[in-house]
């Protein structure tokens, strides 16, 4: 996201906190698309090519306990099928047992990104999951091949990727084009360098056939499966190549696989900008914080901060400024959850006002899952995926025309989205998908959720996949924010779902 941008790579919403996420601060989860440099967004690639075969299945290690009632353990799978020399790896896998008396079998979730971790996402938000969800079924995350616990993709140093996450999104003059070049350029290289023999495994057609191999090793004959965001884009890929393996599947905040790389950047770009609109007009009408801060219109007044920041950085956490591109990642952030994520922004826009960029930081940080101790490797994993699920121009001119045309519709996130993709144009490895349509032939029926002002996975995406699925089901959430399905939510989305998931009972299509 970043100002009139994101962050030239970060796009598409990462995954970071989970889209069932809870807790203190925006809900950021199940980033599947967040404009963001480091990450360019990621719908749903899916082989053109999908295997004839299940995958060989992998070693599944001993199951461990691991704190909080969760058990632990690996699956060591091929690195590359064709190619045993490459080696293998061991993917991180955890579990807690149904808490019920009558247990289906096991249901596989995941938050999103791509770069996020399963892994942490299920033991942080295992609580955000409907009670009967929990009683009936064992819940199961692993972390994709380069994420998180599974030989993560590291490319820069938490000196290195503040610097990064500091360049200007939408580069003025000569000399900033020239640094945000040389910062793409700079982490590319850096990728190659350090996580060089994972990069060419990390698609998600790759991905699926590896949620294949965990379901053999959890011993389920057929598949369960919940993903959100770009978790989605997991499961299209997995109805693609392995229809009849599929017992249930529910799929929110949805990512069409026909997108091609300027439909996907151009869809994020509305979303964000109709997100932010809405925001502004509530503040505008409940007199939050922001609005207490500043006087006259608050789009004028968001447009002239905006501006100062980006001449002007503020200041930050002593060691730290806020640039234009902190400044787009932290307001980004917020839009993800209405109920946390609106207070927050207009909490730390109207601190802006004063000067003080210290929210904003803390927003942005929390985005990127940036603590103390340095980043998590969501947004290194983010580009990685996508870079390497769908084709790219290579040269900086389709980007900079898609950026002058969308920003005329939506000039506060459009023109960085559209540049977030300059990351994938200088990528050490080629594309191994093409967005197509996926239609599940053979599958069981699917549920697509989609919310009608989800600013990362626009409305328009989710209703794009359920209509190209063959058996696909849309249930509709009139509402912000992204993704829906979780403890809290309206349960005219909670009870249809629920009930699909425990007693297989097919909902009609509703919009509440």
């Amino acid at each position: 996201m970043r100002r009139p941008g994101l962050s030239a790579l970060l796009v598409a919403g990462l995954a970071f906190v989970s889209a069932c996420s809870g807790g203190n601060g925006p809900t950021v989860g199940a980033k599947s698309p967040s404009p963001s440099r480091a990450t360019t967004t990621a719908p749903p690639v899916n082989s053109t090519t999908p295997p004839t075969s299940t995958p060989s299945a992998g070693i599944l290690s001993a199951w461990t306990a691991c704190g909080s009632g969760f058990q632990c353990a690996t699956l060591t799978v091929p690195l590359d099928d064709a190619k045993p020399s490459a080696g293998t790896v061991a993917l991180a896998l955890t579990r807690h047992r149904a808490t019920g008396g009558s247990r289906i079998g096991s249901m596989l979730v995941n938050p999103g990104g791509p770069g996020a971790s399963a892994v942490e996402f299920l033991q942080g938000d295992y609580t955000s999951f409907p009670q009967t969800i929990r009683e009936h079924f064992d819940l199961v995350a692993f972390d994709p091949r380069g994420v998180g616990r599974t030989a993560p993709v590291r490319c820069e140093t938490t000196a290195e990727l503040d610097a990064y996450f500091h360049l200007d999104p939408v580069p003025d003059t000569p000399a900033e084009w020239a640094a945000l070049d040389a910062g793409n350029n700079k982490l590319a290289a850096g990728c190659q360098r350090r996580s060089g023999r994972v990069l060419p495994y990390v698609a998600t057609t790759i991905v699926a056939q590896d949620m294949d191999r965990v379901r053999q090793a959890l011993g389920d004959s057929k598949l369960t499966y919940l993903g959100y965001s770009y978790g989605t884009s997991i499961g299209a890929s997995y109805l693609d190549q392995f229809p009849t393996h599929v017992r249930a599947m529910v799929l929110d905040g949805a990512l069409d696989p026909t997108l091609t790389w300027d439909q996907l950047l151009a869809g994020q770009a509305r979303g964000f900008d109709v997100a932010l609109n809405a925001f502004l007009t509530d503040c505008q009408r409940t007199s939050c914080a922001f609005r207490q801060a500043v006087t006259g219109d608050l789009t004028k007044a968001y447009d002239d901060l905006a501006a100062k920041v980006d001449a002007h950085p503020l200041a930050g956490d002593g060691n730290r400024t806020v640039g234009s591109d902190e400044f787009q990642l932290g307001v980004g952030a917020g839009l993800y959850d209405r109920r946390s994520g609106w207070p927050a922004i207009a909490n730390a826009l109207a601190r802006a006002v004063q000067g003080r960029g210290d929210a904003l930081l803390s927003l942005s940080d929390f985005y990127l899952e940036r603590t103390s101790l340095g980043y998590a490797n969501i947004s290194e994993a983010n580009l990685s995926v996508n870079c390497i699920d769908r084709p790219w121009p290579r040269t900086d001119a389709p980007y900079q025309a898609l950026a002058k045309r969308v920003g005329k519709q939506y000039p506060r996130f459009g023109p960085g989205i559209a540049l977030s993709g300059l990351g994938c144009a200088v990528w050490p490895v080629p594309p191994v998908s093409t967005p197509h349509r996926v239609n599940g032939t053979g599958g069981p029926p699917v549920v697509v959720i989609g919310t009608t002002r989800d600013p990362a996975t626009p409305y328009s995406w989710a209703q794009g996949l359920a209509k190209q699925l063959a058996r696909g089901i849309l249930l509709t959430h009139v509402g912000d924010g992204h993704t829906v399905y979780r403890i809290g939510a309206p349960s005219c989305i909670t009870a249809p779902v629920d009930n699909y998931l425990v007693s297989l009972k097919v909902p009609a299509a509703a919009t509440c």
